[in-house]
C-alpha cells in the first residue's frame, strides 16, 4: 500500500498532521503521482522494442530516497526525495501513526529564501534540460527512421537553432546599429576637434591625442559591420553559444541537502543551499536560522535542544535559539614556534552527549631544503582535449604504485566541549606519515560519551589494529585488537568498530573465517568472537535495540544476489529475516527504540523504493513511487538465476535472459557480461541492478534477436568471501578466465547455446578481463567488446592496484608484469576496444597502447576502436547509452549472427 502524499504550502500540508480536513479541490491538486493508481501500460511486442526506446534520453529510473532519519520517539520518518521528473531532493515527513507522507519543501515554498535571479535561473535551466532531453530523443528517433529509409529532415533542429541565433544576432545588430550611429557621430565630432586643434595651433602632443581619439572612434564604428555571416560562421557561433549555455549542477533547483532531529521534541533542522532552517512539526512553520549563503553543514541539536551545532569545512560552531552568539567549539590548534609539525584540523567528531570531541589533524607537507620547490603530492597526468581547433591538455592527479607516498603526519586530540578556553591537551595518538601506506578510520564514540574507538591499517606491514580510549584529555588509547597478515579486502572502511548502546560490547566487521562478519572484540585479551557464522557476508551493521540485546544487519545469507535485513540475537547469533525475500537493501536506518526500520529496497520485479517496516505490528509499506510507469512498456522479460560449479569446486552465480520459445537443445548465439574485480560490497549479479549492458542490453538482445544473454560473477568479485575477493592477487584475470571457460562449456550443455558463437564483454575491470580472456583463451569466445579496461596496472591508482592486484615497490613499476601488451599476440577473434578519451580513471592511453600492440602483432583485421572524444570513464560525452549499445548490437550481429 502506498500512503497518501501531500504537497503545496507547508501550512496547508501540515493540516493533515494536525487533524484538519482539507477541501476536496486542494486534496486533489496536492496529491502526488505516488497516490494515484494508473492502469498499467501494455508491453511492447519484441519486434517493436528499439534501443531508442529502451535507452531513451530521459531515464526510466527516478531518484532514490536518501538521508533517512527517524525522530527520537520513532513516530516520524524524515527523508529526502522527489517524484520522477523533478529536480532536487525535497524534505518529506512520514507519520507512522496516520500513514501520511507530507512534502515539506518545494521550489514554490523555498522561493521565499532564494533571490529572484536564482529562481529565474532554476526555471530557465529546468526548461532547457527538458528541451534538450526531448530534442535528443527526437533526433535519435529521426536518425533511426532515416536509416530505415524513411524521409526525415535530419537538419530541422539545427535549422531551428540557427533561426533563433539569427534572431538574437539581429536584435543585437539593431542595438549595434544604434550604437554605431552614436559612434559615427562621436568620430565626426573628434575629427572636427582634431582639425580645430591644428587650426588653433595646439601643441603636437595635443594634436596627436585628438587624432588618436578620432581613430579610436572610427575603429569602434567599423567593428559594427552590417555584413551578413555565412553558414559556417553561424555554425561556429552556435557551437560557442551551446558551450556557454551548457547545464551545470548549480543551474538546477538543488532541494534539501541534510537534516537532523531534535532530541526531546518533534522538530528538525534542515540544510538548503548552505543555510539552515528549523521546522516545527507542531505547526509546520519553517524558521530560517541563517541566511548567509555560505556553506554550512548541520551536525546536531545541542544535548538539551537549546540550540544547534553546525560546521563549515573544518570548524564546529554552537548556536543557541534564544541568543545571537556563536561559539567555535574546536578552536584552531596551537603550535609552538619551535614545533616541527604544525598540525591543522581535518575533522571533528562529537560524542552523542556533546561533552567530548575527537579532533583529527594533519601536518602540512615538509618544505624541501634550500630553494627547491616541493614536488606535487601526486604525479600529474595530461589528458588531451580535441574539442577546440587545436588540442589542449588538462592535468589530473594520479598516484601510481611506483610513486613515493606522501602521507602527512597526523594526530588525534581528545577535548572537552564545555571548557573551550582550557589549555590545549597533548595528542592521544600520532602517526609520522611519510613514504608509507597508513589508513585510519573515523572515531566512533560510545553512546554515553565515556569511550571512543577507531582502527588503523598499515599495508606494508599487513598490520590491522583497533584502539579504545577513555574520554580523558591527553590520555593515550589502548590497543585492544591486532592482526598481522592477510585480513581481507577494503579493511578500514568496512571494519567500522563501534560500541553497543549500553557500551558493554565492542563490535567490528572482521574477515577471520573467509567472510566479512561482525565480531565481538574482547578488550581485555584482544580476542574476537564471531556473532554469526556461515558462508555469507554480513558487513553492514544498521542498528541496535536500546537494551543492546538485538543487532540489525544487512546480509546475503539466503541469497548471494540479494541483501536482506536481519535481526541478530547477540546472546546466541540467531538471525531472523525482516525484509522481503529477494530484495536488495541499500540505505537503511533503525528507529531509536528498535521497533521501526526505513530502507531503500527492491528487486527486478519491483524497482527499489523507500520501504517502512514496523517490526512490532509486522506492517510493511512502500512510501515512494520514484520511477516512470512507462518502464512497464519496455520491461519485456526477467532474467533467470542459475549457478554452476567451476573446475575448483566453487559455486559461480549468474543470470540469463532466454528468448521466447527457447529450448535446451537450441544452438543460439550468446553474449556473456562480466566484471571480475573486487568492488567493496558490489558485484554484478544483484537482484535490484538494472545495469545498462548486463540487464537492459541483455533483455533487448534476447527479446529482439533471440540471443541467450548471460551475466556472471566469476572469482575476483566482492561479497562472495575472501576466496573470491583475493583471487586476483598476483594473478589478475587468470581465475576469472578459468571460470569463464567453464561457463562457456555449461552454456553449450545446458543453455541451448552454440559454443562457437559466444561473445564476451565487460567494462573497466571487465574491460581488462575481456581482453585477458580473448588473448589467453582465444578459442573460448567468438568475439569480444572491452570497455575502458586498465590494460597496464602500473598506470592505475595505487589504492586499488596495490591492494588487489599484487605487491608493489616504490620507484619500480613492478605491476608491469601484469600488462596485457605482451599477451595481445594470442588474439584470434574479433575484438572492439571502447574508451572515453577524457577518462581520468582508466587512462585512454592504456587503450592506445594495447591497440598499438595489437597492430604490431598483425591483428589489424581483428581489432576495432570505438571512442567517445568527450567521454570519461562511463563515457557520457557524445556517446550516450543508446549509441554505445547500437554499436554493441551491430558488432555482435556481424560476428555471431541472428539468434532466431
Amino acid at each position: 500500500m502506498t500512503p497518501r502524499l501531500l504537497s503545496a504550502s507547508v501550512a496547508l500540508a501540515w493540516a493533515a498532521f494536525a487533524g484538519i480536513s482539507l477541501s476536496h479541490d486542494y486534496a486533489h491538486a496536492a496529491t502526488s503521482p505516488a497516490s494515484t493508481t494508473a492502469a498499467p501500460l501494455a508491453r511492447l511486442k519484441p519486434s517493436e522494442l528499439t534501443l531508442e526506446r529502451l535507452y531513451r534520453s530521459k531515464s526510466y529510473a527516478g531518484q532514490a530516497a536518501r538521508d533517512l532519519h527517524f525522530s527520537e520517539d520513532g513516530r516520524y520518518l524524515a527523508y529526502l526525495w522527489n517524484p520522477f521528473g523533478e529536480n532536487g531532493s525535497d524534505l518529506y515527513v512520514y507519520d507512522t501513526q496516520t500513514g501520511l507522507s507530507t512534502r515539506i519543501t518545494s521550489p514554490a515554498i523555498m522561493k521565499a529564501y532564494d533571490s529572484p535571479e536564482d529562481l529565474e535561473r532554476y526555471n530557465k535551466k529546468g526548461l532547457q534540460k527538458e528541451r534538450e532531453e526531448a530534442e535528443r530523443q527526437a533526433k535519435a528517433e529521426a536518425q533511426a527512421a532515416y536509416l530505415r529509409g524513411e524521409k526525415v529532415d535530419l537538419y530541422q533542429w539545427e535549422t531551428a537553432a540557427l533561426e533563433v541565433l539569427k534572431r538574437e544576432q539581429a536584435e543585437k545588430k539593431a542595438k549595434d546599429a544604434a550604437k554605431k550611429l552614436e559612434l559615427d557621430a562621436e568620430a565626426a565630432k573628434e575629427k572636427v576637434a582634431a582639425a580645430a586643434a591644428r587650426k588653433d595651433g595646439k601643441s603636437e602632443a595635443e594634436i596627436a591625442e585628438a587624432d588618436r581619439k578620432a581613430d579610436d572612434a572610427e575603429k569602434k564604428a567599423a567593428k559594427l559591420s552590417d555584413k551578413p555571416k555565412e553558414l559556417w560562421e553561424l555554425r561556429d557561433d552556435l557551437k560557442k553559444k551551446l558551450e556557454k549555455e551548457k547545464l551545470k549542477p548549480s543551474d538546477l533547483y538543488p532541494g534539501v541537502e541534510d537534516l537532523v532531529w531534535a532530541k526531546s521534541r518533534n522538530e528538525l533542522i534542515f540544510q538548503y543551499r548552505g543555510d539552515l532552517f528549523r521546522l516545527s512539526l507542531a505547526d509546520g512553520k519553517i524558521e530560517p536560522l541563517t541566511q548567509t549563503g555560505r556553506l554550512k553543514r548541520i551536525v546536531s541539536y545541542n544535548a538539551d535542544d537549546s540550540g544547534y551545532l553546525y560546521m563549515d569545512d573544518k570548524r564546529i560552531y554552537s548556536a543557541r535559539f534564544d541568543r545571537g552568539t556563536v561559539v567555535q567549539l574546536n578552536r584552531e590548534l596551537w603550535n609552538p614556534d619551535d614545533e616541527e609539525k604544525k598540525y591543522k584540523i581535518t575533522d571533528t567528531v562529537l560524542s552523542e552527549n556533546k561533552q567530548w570531541m575527537a579532533i583529527s589533524a594533519e601536518a602540512p607537507e615538509p618544505k624541501p631544503e634550500g630553494d627547491a620547490k616541493p614536488a606535487p603530492a601526486e604525479r600529474q597526468v595530461e589528458i588531451m582535449n580535441y574539442n577546440s581547433r587545436f588540442a589542449t591538455a588538462k592535468k589530473v592527479s594520479r598516484e601510481v604504485s611506483d610513486d613515493k607516498r606522501k602521507v602527512l603526519a597526523s594526530a588525534l586530540y581528545i577535548r572537552r566541549v564545555a571548557d573551550v578556553s582550557a589549555k590545549q591537551p597533548e595528542p592521544v595518538f600520532t602517526n609520522a606519515g611519510g613514504d608509507v601506506w597508513f589508513e585510519m578510520s573515523k572515531v566512533t564514540w560510545a553512546k554515553d560519551g565515556s569511550r571512543y574507538t577507531f582502527s588503523t591499517w598499515e599495508r606494508e606491514k599487513e598490520l590491522l589494529r583497533i584502539y579504545v580510549g577513555k574520554a580523558e584529555e591527553g590520555v593515550k588509547p589502548a590497543m585492544v585488537f591486532e592482526r598481522r597478515g592477510k585480513v581481507g579486502h577494503e579493511v578500514v572502511n568496512v571494519l567500522s568498530p563501534r560500541f553497543t548502546p549500553d557500551g558493554s560490547k565492542l563490535i567490528a566487521i572482521l574477515d577471520e573465517d573467509g567472510f566479512r562478519q561482525p565480531y565481538v572484540i574482547d578488550t581485555g585479551n584482544g580476542s574476537a568472537h564471531a556473532i554469526v557464522k556461515g558462508s555469507f557476508e554480513t558487513h553492514h551493521i544498521v542498528g541496535f535495540t536500546p537494551d543492546s540485546k538485538t543487532m540489525f544487519v544487512a546480509a546475503n545469507r539466503d541469497d548471494f544476489a540479494a541483501m536482506n535485513l536481519y535481526s541478530v540475537d547477540l546472546s546466541n547469533g540467531n538471525m531472523k529475516a525482516l525484509g522481503q525475500a529477494g530484495d536488495y537493501h541499500r540505505t537503511t536506518t533503525v528507529s531509536e527504540d528498535g521497533q521501526r526500520i526505513a530502507t531503500m529496497a527492491g528487486q527486478w520485479s519491483h524497482r527499489p523504493e523507500l520501504q517502512y517496516l514496523d517490526l512490532a505490528k509486522a506492517n510493511h509499506r512502500t512510501l515512494t513511487q520514484s520511477h516512470d510507469p512507462a518502464w512497464a512498456q519496455v520491461d519485456l522479460m526477467r532474467p533467470e538465476r542459475f549457478h554452476y560449479t567451476n573446475r575448483h569446486g566453487d559455486t559461480i552465480q549468474a543470470y540469463a535472459f532466454k528468448p521466447a520459445n527457447w529450448s535446451a537443445s537450441d544452438h543460439r548465439p550468446a553474449v556473456v557480461y562480466t566484471y571480475g574485480g573486487p568492488l567493496n560490497d558490489r558485484h554484478t549479479v544483484e537482484t535490484d541492478s538494472f545495469q545498462q549492458t548486463a540487464y537492459l542490453f541483455g533483455m533487448y538482445m534476447a527479446a529482439k534477436h533471440g540471443y541467450v544473454m548471460v551475466a556472471v560473477d566469476p572469482r575476483g568479485h566482492s561479497d562472495y568471501g575472501r576466496r573470491f575477493s583475493d583471487a586476483n592477487w598476483e594473478q589478475p584475470g587468470k581465475p576469472q578466465t578459468e571460470d569463464l571457460e567453464d561457463l562457456a562449456k555449461y552454456m553449450g550443455n545446458k543453455l541451448g547455446v552454440d559454443g562457437k558463437r559466444i561473445g564476451l564483454t565487460g567494462w573497466s575491470f571487465g574491460g581488462f578481463q575481456t581482453q585477458y580472456t580473448m588473448y589467453t583463451s582465444p578459442d573460448t569466445f567468438a568475439a569480444g567488446i572491452a570497455g575502458a579496461g586498465p590494460t597496464e596496472w602500473e598506470n592505475y591508482n595505487s589504492w586499488y592496484s596495490g591492494r588487489t592486484i599484487g605487491k608493489t615497490e616504490r620507484n619500480k613499476p613492478t605491476l608491469r608484469r601484469f600488462s596485457l601488451l605482451p599477451l595481445t599476440a594470442g588474439l584470434k577473434k574479433p575484438l572492439m576496444l571502447v574508451h572515453g578519451m577524457q577518462d581520468p580513471n582508466v587512462l585512454y592511453q592504456d587503450t592506445v597502447n594495447v591497440y598499438r600492440a595489437l597492430l604490431e602483432n598483425g591483428k589489424e583485421n581483428l581489432v576495432d576502436l570505438f571512442l567517445d572524444p568527450d567521454g570519461e570513464h562511463g563515457l557520457g560525452g557524445v556517446v550516450k547509452p543508446k549509441a554505445l549499445h547500437k554499436k554493441y548490437e551491430s558488432f555482435f550481429l556481424e560476428h555471431l549472427g541472428e539468434g532466431r
